[in-house]
């Protein structure tokens, strides 16, 4: 399940780290540093294409939180050539801005590739895979 040169599949675990600071300091550069140009995003039944269209997406769900705390484990990393494919388990307290507090279990199922000398994601699809208080839709 883990595959390809060691320092690929650092450099890749190294960018789940990026990602996840970028959402624990809720800070938009950082976490769309992450992401390639031309990058697809999977997120709660959309698919949002393009980095720009991504952090805004994305700058618009985390304007729902106080809070979060997020920390990702890789469990899949194979590397070919200047492309990978992994997956990304994470957990996920979130801070309400209305006083609730969620926990969630995901799933990231992601491809990347090596652009410039720096591994980026091409695409990502997020699955909740369990909650805890989850909120109504309404």
């Amino acid at each position: 399940m883990f595959s390809g040169p060691i320092e690929d599949r650092l450099a890749i675990r190294e960018l789940n780290d990026t990602y996840g600071d970028g959402v624990v300091m809720m800070d938009a550069d950082i976490w769309g540093s992450v992401w390639a140009d031309d990058a697809s995003w999977d997120f709660m039944g959309m698919t949002i294409e393009g980095r720009e269209a991504i952090v805004q997406t994305w700058n618009g769900a985390m304007g729902n939180f106080d809070k979060v705390s997020f920390s990702c484990v890789p469990s899949m990393i194979e590397v070919d050539g200047d492309t990978a494919t992994a997956r990304c388990q994470t957990q996920e307290v979130l801070k309400g801005k209305d006083g609730s507090t969620r926990l969630i279990g995901g799933l990231y199922k992601d491809k990347l590739a090596k652009r410039d000398g720096a591994w980026v994601y091409t695409h990502r699809a997020f699955e909740i895979i369990a909650e805890y208080n989850q909120q109504e839709e309404g």
